[in-house]
């Protein structure tokens, strides 16, 4: 496990705990790694949407999404951050998927995190940050989706794809919290058949051209962090 130095969250009293995330490694390899705390904006917590918080779990999850999905057909989320928009589409034949990404949409979730990992010529990762309100929420819903892969959905660039842990999961079970695009133009298809690619970039590959410039630390972290304000748009 590595640690990162601690900083002082604005508005805040207390230094939070470091915590872990799903890390998707080059070799396609997944760790858990602690992250640091960063200042983040009070005006990020405002934003999120306290309603169906409480109602979906390690136990009920495949249960809950079938019937989530069937009530939110939505499939096009767009990413506003400071560098640009970016406008994903999602797929319909990975309907848990879709129906996590749209529920964590929905609830706010994203709009607590940032782009927290950035491999250039490889992808850019997002879903996660060191908010309390972020941790307090992965440990809410503390569930993983089965697998949706499809043998004909490849890692291309600006594919979106699902984290996952690589030890002790057989089942190749995703992370609902942490996504990633493919930012390699060549693709990255040693990837392909190891984790779920539930949609695409649709607009905004300029944006994320452009994080994946920023200068990251020896943990492939942003120093100057891109947050997310995403929104089901349809």
């Amino acid at each position: 496990m590595l640690n990162k130095s601690k900083y002082t969250i604005v508005c805040l009293c207390f230094i939070v705990n470091f915590f872990s995330a799903c890390d998707l490694k080059e070799n396609s390899q997944i760790k858990t790694t602690k992250i640091v705390e960063k200042k983040v904006s009070e005006k990020v917590v405002k934003k999120i949407v306290k309603k169906e918080t409480d109602t979906i779990n390690k136990t009920n999850a495949v249960t809950f999404l079938k019937a989530y999905g069937k009530l939110n057909k939505e499939s096009i989320i767009l990413f506003k951050t400071r560098l640009g928009d970016i406008k994903i589409k999602l797929y319909k034949e990975t309907p848990l998927h879709r129906a996590s990404f749209v529920f964590l949409t929905k609830t706010g979730y994203f709009n607590t995190t940032s782009f927290h990992r950035i491999v250039p010529d490889f992808i850019v990762q997002g879903g996660n940050s060191d908010h309390p309100m972020t941790r307090k929420l992965r440990i809410r819903y503390n569930y993983r989706i089965p697998a949706e892969i499809k043998p004909y959905r490849k890692h291309k660039y600006g594919a979106l794809a699902a984290a996952r842990q690589w030890e002790n999961n057989p089942k190749k079970l995703s992370s609902p919290f942490e996504f990633y695009m493919i930012q390699d133009k060549r693709g990255s298809h040693h990837l392909d058949g190891e984790h779920t690619i539930f949609g695409e970039i649709t607009e905004g590959f300029t944006t994320m051209e452009k994080i994946a410039k920023l200068e990251t630390d020896k943990k492939e972290w942003p120093l100057e962090e891109v947050f997310i304000s995403a929104e089901v748009i349809k």
